[in-house]
């Protein structure tokens, strides 16, 4: 359904017919890590992210999930075979 509350005229899950049913029937406003982010809409009423309802939810436990700005380094190493490990180390 459309969400007639916060962000009127986008289709959000959480809509019924009786109102919005997300804690408290409201979106949240991003927070200032969501800056930058490609996820950002702006409404009205204030900007607001197109993927979470509560962005500070995200942010808590460290970088979030949906955010487009976040670069995370992943580090390339080469898997070792124990058993191949182990008869190396033996000689």
């Amino acid at each position: 359904m459309q969400c007639t509350t916060i962000r009127p005229g986008v289709e959000c899950p959480f809509m019924k017919a009786s109102g919005c049913s997300y804690n408290g029937g409201v979106c949240y406003p991003i927070v200032d890590q969501c800056q930058g982010c490609g996820r950002i809409v702006q409404f009205p009423t204030g900007m607001y992210c197109s993927a979470c309802p509560e962005p500070a939810l995200k942010w808590k436990r460290g970088n979030c999930n949906m955010a487009t700005h976040v670069v995370t380094a992943t580090e390339n190493k080469q898997k070792i075979n124990p058993l191949k490990a182990s008869k190396r180390g033996g000689k």
